[in-house]
């Protein structure tokens, strides 16, 4: 297993939309070790997408248990072909991203949802979620389209937040898709 270099915006792979997962073989299997080894070194770290990591496939690690305040989850989960199957509610919360490090923004999501995914073994897997855990996926499933939160925010200049660090730009980047 190793640690993956993570992209940051705005490398234009971030944009692209990733390809469905075929077969679940050998390099599928190290690229998932891989994404959870990675998920594992950034602390705080609630979910990584592969295509963040420069492969274009359709897979994501999340684990919501792993924020900072006690939320409702169902532990670590690899979700290979996510597709949401049904929504509802909305709310608007705080996001950061592994690719975004210097920002945080107000982003609305569905408060529910139902997500179809396979698991590492290949087998299907459904899990009904709300609030944070859902946030995270939907959050993650953004990644393998080729979106980005800051493609999700109202207003970037109400809704998108410069962290407190001492290396962080001065100044708020432009949408992504601009």
């Amino acid at each position: 297993m190793a640690v993956l270099d993570i992209l940051t915006y705005p490398d234009s792979r971030l944009k692209q939309v990733s390809q469905p997962v075929a077969e679940i073989d050998e390099t599928i299997r190290r690229l998932i070790a891989d994404l959870s080894e990675t998920l594992e070194h950034y602390p705080g770290c609630v979910g990584v997408a592969a295509p963040q990591s420069g492969h274009l496939h359709r897979i994501i690690v999340i684990d919501a248990s792993r924020n900072r305040k006690p939320v409702e989850n169902h532990g670590r989960h690899v979700l290979i072909n996510p597709v949401i199957e049904w929504h509802e509610g909305e709310e608007v919360a705080r996001e950061g991203c592994l690719s975004l490090p210097d920002f945080t923004a107000n982003v609305k999501r569905a408060q529910s949802i139902r997500c179809r995914a396979l698991n590492p073994d290949g087998a299907e897997s459904v899990i009904a979620t709300t609030g944070f855990e859902a946030r995270v996926i939907l959050h993650e499933v953004d990644h393998l389209d080729g979106i980005l939160f800051l493609d999700r925010v109202s207003s970037l200049k109400t809704d998108v937040f410069r962290r407190k660090r001492y290396n962080a730009p001065d100044v708020v980047p432009s949408a992504p898709n601009s």
